[in-house]
């Protein structure tokens, strides 16, 4: 399991969800004498994405085309990705890669699909089937890990609870950051985003009520 910086709650988006795990993972495949070569890696931004794509364009310079998609966000969300054809039919590569990745509930990822030409066209439908297949086929042996969004919640409560309240922390994945003791404990503590609704429960029925509740990065 991944532990991210915290980050503004979203409640529409996951805040659980699997991503690469390796930094470059490559399948290759001959369709009917043309060598394709499909690149898959991690990445957290469009930025990151694009320099990706470069990489990989300048490893295979003398390619007849290095197709590209990427999503770099949470599976699904369409807000940070891209596309290119580069110099295949309109709509028969970057589309259809891009779309691959899209259902495939990995996020935060991007694809190159290299092409060495071998003689034989595969026509509009045989080159959707072949770029969307690569994908698919890196996807199949694709390494991956859970990545988890966070908040930081700040917690006050009298001495009293305390033994109860660290015993509690495991069950809701909650890491103390930072403790301090003074008139009541008071805690910094980091946690899924996705468990602040039933951490809070438990801790105000922990303590009857006398706590300070406060979550850093509060939902919207």
């Amino acid at each position: 399991m991944t532990l991210r910086p915290p980050r503004t709650y979203n409640p529409s988006m996951p805040s659980r969800y699997s991503i690469p795990a390796v930094s470059r993972h490559r399948v290759e495949e001959v369709i009917k004498r043309s060598r394709f070569i499909a690149t898959l890696t991690h990445v957290e931004s469009v930025e990151e994405a694009r320099e990706f794509v470069s990489a990989v364009k300048e490893e295979f310079p003398d390619a007849t085309h290095n197709c590209w998609a990427y999503a770099a966000g949470p599976p699904g969300d369409t807000a940070h990705v891209g596309l290119s054809d580069d110099g295949e039919p309109h709509g028969t590569a970057g589309k259809p890669m891009l779309n691959t990745l899209l259902h495939s509930n990995v996020g935060e990822i991007a694809s190159v699909v290299t092409r060495y030409f071998g003689g034989t066209k595969l026509g509009t439908g045989g080159l959707v089937r072949a770029y969307s297949g690569m994908v698919s086929l890196g996807l199949e042996s694709l390494a991956c890990k859970e990545r988890v969004e966070t908040a930081k919640v700040q917690i006050v409560i009298s001495y009293s609870h305390v033994t109860l309240f660290k015993r509690m922390l495991p069950e809701h994945e909650a890491t103390v950051l930072e403790e301090l003791f003074e008139a009541d404990a008071s805690f910094l503590v980091e946690l899924p985003e996705e468990r602040i609704a039933a951490f809070e429960e438990a801790v105000v029925e922990m303590t009857n009520g006398e706590t300070l509740f406060s979550p850093l990065h509060p939902p919207a």
